[in-house]
Formats: structure tokens, sequence, C-alpha cells
């Protein structure tokens, strides 16, 4: 099983883009680009497609690796999504769609889906092998579409959910980052003048032989705390939050603990909450509109809320819808969910329009999530200006104070 598993995984391998030229069965000249392994892979290509050859050269090697993340998922199912909107067959609109990839690892995905739907896959079954990439959300709408004949339509919603969904990830992102990201130079200009300002003006009060008053005494013995030890206790940070994420990765409980800690936090868990709301409703009515089973539907939405308190509440929701019951009572008996939802959710299950009151739940808790974030930012600002004020005035006066009393001694 494991070695299945391996052979799954995209490999890393060496692809080139290769300039071609030859003509077609009426004699007609053709030329165009190939991306492949080989000169060898490129000519049996060509030859598949009835395509004599007459040159075949290498452009240039995809050297940019890296690895696959949620943004290039996103921008290949746009990408797939006008392509096909457009008439273009399935096999050439992949095939234009890796010519115009620069990463080395998405290159080499889209080529694996080529083959497998060359070897007579569906285009469902060859994403399913590929679960790393492709959740049960994108596999389940590109299966759907395939069954009903719309494609292209099922392709526009997933491309149109994931950026929605990114856009989202994007904006509690910016809450998160920016406040620490200001307090971290704070605290990095603090420990500067500690290290390096400090120290000058100590040995300037020590060859005046003047005694230091108690606020520079305190800040002398501070700074030569941080120079003798901000190194290790930079190492112990460093080693702790690298066994914190570890911990996270490997441990359920963890997890939940941390993401329930998240929610508890003031200002960031409010966002965090509304956020997890908006993906729920988001996934959960992109699946019900796309005619995904309801459960099936949860099943999605629960690894989309991006919190593992969420993740229990749903499936504990999902388990419930199973065995007959209304999802607006299932989301209620987990005490997890606001009753603004709850009660939008009934009324769409009464009217026949689910779909459409779960995507205003996710509209609503969407603008709840931006005017939080803008809030947060706006309030955020001046507290971080203040704290850094005190934080480096306070090191600043300490040192001039000794300057101060020899001056009124004077």
């Amino acid at each position: 099983m494991a070695k299945a598993k391996r052979q799954r995984q995209t490999p890393t391998i060496q692809l080139s883009r290769w300039k071609w030229q030859g003509k077609n069965s009426h004699n007609k000249p053709l030329s165009g680009e190939m991306i492949g392994r080989s000169k060898t892979e490129i000519a049996a290509e060509l030859t598949k497609r009835n395509i004599v050859i007459r040159r075949i050269r290498k452009k240039s090697r995809l050297t940019n690796g890296g690895r696959i993340n949620t943004r290039d998922i996103m921008l290949f199912a746009r990408q797939m999504a006008t392509m096909v909107r457009a008439g273009i067959p399935l096999l050439q609109a992949l095939q234009v769609v890796a010519q115009s990839l620069k990463k080395l690892a998405m290159v080499a995905l889209v080529q694996q889906i080529m083959n497998d739907i060359s070897s007579g896959s569906s285009f469902s079954d060859a994403l399913r092998r590929h679960p790393k990439h492709f959740d049960r959300l994108f596999i389940n709408l590109v299966d759907a579409g395939e069954q009903a004949g719309a494609l292209e339509l099922m392709l526009d919603r997933i491309a149109a959910y994931q950026e929605k969904v990114e856009s989202l990830k994007a904006r509690v992102k910016k809450a998160l980052w920016y406040p620490t990201a200001v307090m971290v130079i704070g605290i990095a200009v603090t420990m500067l003048l500690l290290i390096n300002v400090v120290p000058e003006f100590e040995s300037m009060f020590q060859s005046l032989g003047a005694e230091l008053p108690p606020m520079t005494q305190m800040t002398v013995h501070l700074a030569k705390l941080v120079q003798h030890f901000w190194s290790a206790a930079l190492g112990v940070a460093m080693i702790a939050a690298l066994l914190l994420k570890i911990s996270i990765q490997r441990s359920p409980t963890m997890a939940y603990c941390m993401h329930a800690l998240l929610l508890r936090l003031p200002l960031i868990g409010d966002i965090a909450h509304k956020s997890a709301l908006a993906r729920f409703a988001r996934t959960l009515a992109t699946t019900f509109a796309s005619g995904v089973p309801l459960v099936e539907g949860l099943g999605a939405a629960e690894g989309a809320t991006g919190n593992r308190v969420y993740e229990r509440a749903v499936a504990k929701t999902r388990q419930d819808v199973s065995t007959g019951q209304q999802l607006h009572v299932a989301m209620h008996m987990t005490n997890r969910f606001p009753p603004l939802a709850i009660q939008m959710v009934s009324i769409g299950e009464e009217a026949g329009t689910l779909d459409a009151m779960l995507n205003r739940i996710a509209d609503y808790y969407e603008e709840e999530v931006d005017n939080k974030v803008d809030a947060l930012t706006s309030l955020i600002e001046p507290v971080i200006i203040v704290v850094l004020g005190i934080l480096v005035g306070l090191v600043v006066v300490s040192m001039y104070l000794p300057i101060f009393d020899l001056g009124t001694a004077l």
C-alpha cells in the first residue's frame, strides 16, 4: 500500500520545453511547443497525432520546481474553466495550460493528469490520484460536471469558490501577521538599542564615576542580560516554536486545543470564528448547488473550515444529517453555529433555497471578516505605536538621566 501511495505522488522529473516543426497528413506545415522529458517522448506524442516530424529542438529547461500551493490549484481551475468554456477539448486544454505554467511541480502534475486521461481515465479519476493537491470538493464537482455534461460550469464554480476562499484567507492572514510583524520589528529595535547603544553609554558613565539613577541601573543590567543570553533565548524560542508546530501537525488533540484557544483570543478570535463560518457556508453552498448530496457536501465542508473546532462540529452535523436530522437542527445541537446562521439555514430548507441562503450566509460573514480586519488594523496601529514609543522611550530616557543629573549639578 505504501508503494502504491508513493507511485501516486508527483515525481521529481526533468522537464523541458521543446519547439517542433512538421506537417500533417495534408502536407500543411505545422509548428508549436510541447513540454516533455525527452526528444523521444515529444516525437512519440507527435506521431500519435499523425504529424510528420521535420525538426525538434530543446527550447529551455524548466528549473523552477517549487511546491504546489492552493493558489497554484486556484489558477489551474480558472485556466481550465476558461479553456473548456471556449470549447477546447479537455486534453488540448490541459496541454495549453501546461505550456503556460512556469512552476515545474505544476507542469509535472498536469502532465500526469494528461497521461492518465490519455490512458482512458476520466478527468475526476485522474484528479483523484492526487489527493494532496485536489480536495474532495474539487473532485466531487468535476465528477458531477462530467456526469451531467456541464464540466465547464463546474470548473467555473470551482474557480469562483477557490478565489473567494483564497481572498478570505488573505484577509485573515493580514489580520494575524500585520500586528505580529510590527511587534517583532519593535522588539528587534529595542534589542538593538540594548546590545549596541546602551554599552556605549555605560562605558561613558563609568569614566565619569557618577552614581547612576535606579532607572539607568535597571536598563544597564537588562542590557547585560540581553548581551549574554540573547542567542540562547532566540534558540530556545525557535526550538519551542518548532516543537509546537510539530505537535500541532502530529497530535489532533494539540491542534484542537490551539484552534480552540485561537477562537477565544480577543479580536483575532472573532475574525477566526467568522472566517470558519464563511468557508463552511461557501463550501456547502457550492456543493449543494452543483447537485452533490448534502451528506457528501458536509464532508467537503468539514475540511474547508480551516479550524479543528469547526471541523468537529461539522462532522457531528454530518453524522446527525445522515441519520435523517434536518440540517439546521443538527447545526443547533453542536452549540457552535450562531443563531443567525441556523435561522437562515432553516428558512432555506423550508423554502427549498438552501444553496441561496448558504451563499448569503457566506457573503455576510465574509463582509464581517472584512470589517473586523479593517477595524483591527485601524485599532492596532496606534496601540503598536504607543507600545513601541514606550519601549524605545524608556531606554533612551534612562540613558540620558545621568547626563541631566550632571547638568543640574553643574
